[in-house]
Parts: C-alpha cells; sequence; structure tokens
C-alpha cells in the first residue's frame, strides 16, 4: 500500500528554507570532494606514514583501491541511497550521509597498524566514508530541487556543483598542505566540518518533497551492486602486472570478474522490468533531456575521471622533480600548481547556472564540452618539461569549460524528472558520474601503460649503460613493470635507487651513482615515453568530450517535466 506525504511548510518560511538547504548541501558537496582529492595528493605522505614500500608487489593494489574503493562504494550504494531517499526522505538519509562520512573519517585519522595490515583498516575505513557520500550524493540535489522553484534551481544546483568540483581542486592544495603536517591530518581534517554539518542538517533541514512508502526492491540492489562491484573490481586489477604482463586484463579472474559483472547487470535489466517498485527506474530514460543529459555526464567523467590522477602522476612524478622540488614537498606544490583551474570554476560555475535557467543547458553544455576538448589538444601541444605560464592557462581554460558544464547539466538533468522520483533520478545520475571515474582511470592507466611499454624499456636500457651500469642489470631494470615505477615516481620516490643493487652502484665513481639517484635522473629517463602514453590519454579524452557535445546538443531545448505534464 503506498503512502504519499507531503511537508506543509508555510511559504515565507520556504523562502528563507530555500538557502539554509543550499548552504548546507553546499557545505557537504565541498567536503566530499576535497576529501576525495585531497587524498590523492597525500598519498606519498600516507605511504611513508604507514610504511608501505612503493616497489612491493602489493603496493600498486592498496595504492589502487585507496583511491578508487571510495569511488567504487560511492557509485554502487548512491542510487539505492536515493531510492531509500524517496521512501523515507530525503533529508533523514543526507543527515544520515553526514554522520557516516564522518565517522569514516575519524577512523582513517585514527588508523593504528602500519604495513599491509595498516592499508588495508585503511581501504575498508574509506569504504566507511564512501557509504557516506552515497547518502549525500544522492539526496543533496533532490533536497535542492524540492527547495527551489524551477527559475532558480540551476543557479542552486550550480552553486552546489561548482562547491563540489571547486572542492576536488581545493582537496588538491589542502591535501598538499595537510601532508606537510602529518598524515592523518588529511582525514581528521573533515572531523569538525562533519559533526557541525550533521548537526547542522538536523536542526535545520526539514522534508520538502514527495514521499512514496514503497517496498525495497531487494533483488534488485543485490544484482545492481554485485554486478557493478564485480565490473568495477576487474578494472581496477586489470592495470595490474601479471606474471607475464605489464597488465592483467586477459587473466582468468579479470575476465570472470567482467564476465560475472554483465551477467548480474543482465539480471538487474530483466528484474527491473518486472518488479512493482524498482531501485533503478528504468522508464526515467524515456525523457530525452534526462537520457542525453546523464550520457553527456558520464562522457565528461570519463574525459575527466582519469586524467586528473595522471596530471598529478604528471606534475609529482616528473614535472616538479625535474624543477629542483625535493620529493617531500612535490604533493604540496602540485596543488598550488593546479590552483588556475579551481580559478576557472569558480568564475564561471555560478554564472553558467543561473544563465541556463534562463536559456536551458543546451548551448553552455555542448560548448563546453568543446572547450574541454580543445583543452586537451593544446596540451597535446605542450612538452612534458613544459614553461609552467602555459600550462596555467590551459588548465584554466579547462576550469572555465567544467564550470561551465556542470551546472547546466546537472539542472536540465534535475529539472526533467517527476517530483516524486527526483531521488531516485539523483542517485541515477550520481551514479552514471561515479561509474565513469574509476572506469576512466583504469582506460587511462591502460593506455599510459601501452604508451610506456613502447618505448620506456630501450630508454631505460641505454640511460642506464651510458651511466656505466652493466648492460645485464640495465636489462632487468628495464623489463620491470612500468606502472610500478609510475606509482614510485607519484609517490615521491627514485625506483632506480631501490632495484639496483648496492653493490653495483658503489662500484661506480660517486658522481655517477649520485646522478642516477638523483632526483631528475628517472623523470628525465622516462620523459618521452611519458610523453608517449600522455599522448594516448588525451586522445582518449578528447574523443569523450566530443560524443558528450553532441549528445548535450541532441537532448534539445529546455525542458521542465511539469511544463509537459500540464500541456
Amino acid at each position: 500500500m503506498q503512502n504519499i506525504s507531503k511537508n506543509t511548510s508555510r511559504p515565507s518560511s520556504r523562502l528563507d528554507y530555500k538557502w539554509v538547504a543550499l548552504s548546507n548541501t553546499t557545505l557537504s558537496m565541498l567536503l566530499a570532494f576535497i576529501n576525495m582529492s585531497s587524498v590523492l595528493l597525500a598519498l606519498p605522505v600516507i605511504f611513508r606514514g604507514i610504511g608501505i614500500n612503493p616497489l612491493s608487489p602489493r603496493s600498486a593494489d592498496y595504492l589502487l583501491w585507496l583511491l578508487m574503493g571510495y569511488m567504487l562504494v560511492t557509485a554502487v550504494f548512491v542510487v539505492a541511497c536515493g531510492r531509500l531517499g524517496d521512501i523515507f526522505g530525503r533529508t533523514r538519509m543526507y543527515i544520515l550521509g553526514f554522520a557516516i562520512f564522518t565517522l569514516g573519517s575519524l577512523l582513517c585519522g585514527l588508523t593504528w597498524s602500519t604495513g599491509s595490515t595498516g592499508a588495508i583498516e585503511l581501504i575498508l575505513f574509506r569504504v566507511v566514508q564512501g557509504i557516506g557520500g552515497a547518502f549525500l550524493f544522492a539526496n543533496s540535489v533532490a533536497i535542492l530541487t524540492d527547495a527551489f522553484p524551477e527559475n532558480q534551481r540551476g543557479m542552486a544546483l550550480g552553486l552546489n556543483q561548482i562547491a563540489g568540483i571547486a572542492g576536488s581542486f581545493l582537496g588538491i592544495l589542502v591535501g598538499g598542505l595537510l601532508s606537510q603536517v602529518g598524515w592523518r591530518w588529511v582525514f581528521l581534517f573533515n572531523v569538525p566540518i562533519g559533526l557541525v554539518g550533521t548537526i547542522w542538517s538536523y536542526r535545520s533541514l526539514r522534508e520538502l518533497g514527495t514521499r512514496k512508502r514503497e517496498p525495497i526492491d531487494y533483488f534488485g540492489n543485490f544484482t545492481f551492486a554485485a554486478g557493478l562491484t564485480m565490473i568495477l573490481i576487474g578494472a581496477i586489477y586489470g592495470i595490474n602486472p601479471s606474471a607475464n604482463s605489464s597488465m592483467s586484463w586477459t587473466t582468468p579472474f579479470v575476465l570472470g570478474m567482467f564476465g560475472g559483472g554483465i551477467v548480474f547487470l543482465i539480471a538487474f535489466f530483466l528484474i527491473e522490468q518486472r518488479v512493482k517498485a524498482p531501485m533503478f527506474r528504468i522508464d526515467l530514460f524515456r525523457i530525452r533531456a534526462f537520457a542525453l543529459g546523464n550520457l553527456a555526464g558520464f562522457m565528461s567523467s570519463m574525459a575527466r575521471g582519469g586524467f586528473m590522477l595522471m596530471l598529478t602522476i604528471w606534475l609529482q612524478g616528473i614535472w616538479l622533480p625535474l624543477h629542483g622540488y625535493d620529493f617531500a614537498v612535490t604533493p604540496l606544490w602540485a596543488g598550488i600548481c593546479m590552483i588556475p583551474s579551481s580559478v576557472g570554476i569558480l568564475l564561471l560555475g555560478p554564472l553558467s547556472g543561473r544563465l541556463s535557467d534562463r536559456y536551458g543547458a543546451r548551448y553552455f553544455a555542448t560548448i563546453a564540452m568543446i572547450l574541454t576538448a580543445v583543452g586537451f589538444l593544446l596540451l597535446l601541444a605542450l612538452p612534458v618539461n613544459f614553461k609552467y605560464p602555459l600550462f596555467a592557462a590551459v588548465i584554466f581554460l579547462d576550469g572555465l569549460s567544467m564550470g561551465m558544464f556542470m551546472a547546466p547539466n546537472t539542472s536540465a538533468i534535475m529539472n526533467s524528472l517527476p517530483p516524486q522520483h527526483r531521488g531516485a533520478g539523483s542517485g541515477m545520475r550520481a551514479t552514471i558520474m561515479n561509474v565513469g571515474n574509476p572506469l576512466s582511470m583504469a582506460i587511462v592507466f591502460t593506455l599510459m601503460v601501452v604508451g610506456l611499454n613502447a618505448s620506456m624499456p630501450a630508454a631505460l636500457y641505454s640511460g642506464l649503460v651510458q651511466n656505466g651500469i652493466p648492460a645485464q642489470i640495465a636489462q632487468q631494470v628495464a623489463s620491470a613493470p612500468p606502472v610500478g615505477y609510475l606509482f614510485a615516481a607519484f609517490l615521491g620516490y627514485n625506483p632506480l635507487a631501490s632495484v639496483i643493487p648496492a653493490s653495483v652502484l658503489q662500484s661506480l665513481p660517486a658522481q655517477q651513482a649520485a646522478n642516477i639517484t638523483s632526483r631528475a635522473f628517472f623523470p628525465q629517463l622516462i620523459d618521452a615515453a611519458f610523453h608517449r602514453g600522455l599522448v594516448e590519454v588525451l586522445v582518449f579524452s578528447i574523443i569523450m568530450c566530443l560524443i558528450g557535445a553532441a549528445a548535450s546538443w541532441v537532448r534539445g531545448g529546455k525542458y521542465v517535466f511539469h511544463e509537459e505534464a500540464k500541456s
């Protein structure tokens, strides 16, 4: 039996309430995204803090799970969290998410073990954070859509989304700064803000939307979670080295994960066609603005998700060491180098959201995706050891285009939804975006490793032999999987000092040994190989942007659900 209820707040109180809702949900988005990217920058300090050797066989697994585990859990649970918001109240589920996220942050900061045990504890506590993040992502946009009239939603959602995107870049700076104090503060930083947000949301937010009491789709939730988890696990392990190859895409485990995931998702699709109250409302994709807006958002996520990680590796592992920065401070300076992108987002994001309220998302989102493709094309023209002013100008353009895209696209998606399905629709939108990030990372890493395999072994071999390393030792070093060296450089280590036997280095003249183990030697050796991989990555990102631009254009003009329903 269905029970439909609505809040009947006085109109005058609602005028004040909408700004409270915007402030609180913007804080949650800022916090969630700062957490996501601050960990990326602080990974070198985290690994040193818990005592993990980046060249050990399991270190790549730990790094990938610390980065992508949060995204995986958020992607898997966000639709279910949106449906729970539709059933039990979006505000109630949102408050629960704030509390869970804060608890996860506290547990991460208090991780008590070291070595592999400490890494596993951190990964598990990041999962707790991810569950809290799923509740926040799924319900914050729905709360805003309920609170604001349609002619102000673009502005409100724009500010909210821009806070999230800005948080991604501010997190890079925050992670760099906090890593100088201690790796635990990267997580403990979230706790007081999370406590304030939880108490504030409990005291000030209320239910304005439609709640529809329906049975929970247990089979749909299980098959969706199992299928998506298996595919994302396959993607994570596919980029790891195997016994006979530099990657594991063709190993039985990875193929089994993909095969099993596809089977579960097919079962999920069939279940959703038949159950009375489906978790994933596939019929919403019949709404053109909803379907194409989500396709454009997915393409944007695919284009940017993995590239952000590659950009960080580029700065921390190559460019900054080449310019004399010690590995201990590269996280901080990488964050500083990316500030122009944050400035671009903050300049254009709120304005594009406001304008899209009047004109719709089509032109803004389409032009933004084209500009992003242009930015990636300009990065292709830069050498790996670039001049910083040129690099700053390009990432500023990327920030402008990101700000121009996100708010109008999100507003168009949410305006197209029936009020009673805004929680589920918001969760579906967030899932599609969050699935794009880890998939993008897996694809980008694969393309980078393919590019590195083509030229890195020869570059390493010749560079080492020319500096006095015996040919047999040079061959062993050059034949190691490139992804291990890439992670080591990213985590602030010179891998050559670890893989070349100490007796060999001691037999060399002191100046030669010092040169090989210097912070600039390894980045110089892999400069050309990294650029070759970077070309593959940027071409992929450009293609994703152009598909996203086409989807944005085809969506049509401005569309709001209730207007069509009345006609």
